[in-house]
Order: structure tokens, then sequence, then C-alpha cells
């Protein structure tokens, strides 16, 4: 099934900061976040060089997908590791699979 929103998540390098977002096209988000980290780091995805998707959720519903970003963005770290982990055990690089 295609989805026309996600809620994904990003790390740095180091996978020591998290950034939690929504968007209606994930490829274009993730080209903002790593032009951003690049030059003006004025977001905190930008700031944080969270440029690295490691988990992503599809929805049809732009309210489902802003209520689940609520939800997420509101988990302890420890939550937000294990739902990455379930989904992307190595945590490793997604970008590559959305664009």
């Amino acid at each position: 099934m295609l989805y026309n929103h996600f809620v994904y998540i990003t790390t740095n390098e180091y996978r020591t900061t998290l950034y939690i977002g929504v968007t209606n096209n994930i490829q274009k988000r993730l080209e903002q976040h790593q032009f951003d980290s690049l030059n003006a780091k004025k977001t905190f995805a930008g700031k944080y060089n969270c440029i690295y998707l490691v988990y992503y959720e599809g929805f049809e519903s732009p309210k489902d997908a802003i209520n689940r970003e609520k939800e997420l963005k509101k988990w302890r770290r420890e939550k937000k590791n294990n739902l990455i982990r379930s989904f992307n055990p190595k945590m490793e690089t997604l970008n590559h699979q959305v664009i």
C-alpha cells in the first residue's frame, strides 16, 4: 500500500540524538534536513545533524500521522529506541529505501 503521509525518526552519525517528524514527502524532507545540516543549521535536525533515517511509518491520513508523531514525542528515549530496533534492529541508515 502506498502512503501519503509519514512519521519518521532521524538521528546523527553516532545515534545519540533523535528527531521525530511528520511529512507528506519523505524524500524531500530528508533532503531539507541534509541541506540545513550542511548550511544554515537553523532547525533542530540541522543543528544536531539528524540526517540519517532510522525509522518511518506510513499513514493515509495526515491527522493520523500527526497524532502518531505527538504520541512518539512523549515517549522516553528507551521506548523510542525499542521501537526503532523492532523496525531496524541494527539502526542502519534507511535513506536509500525511500529515495
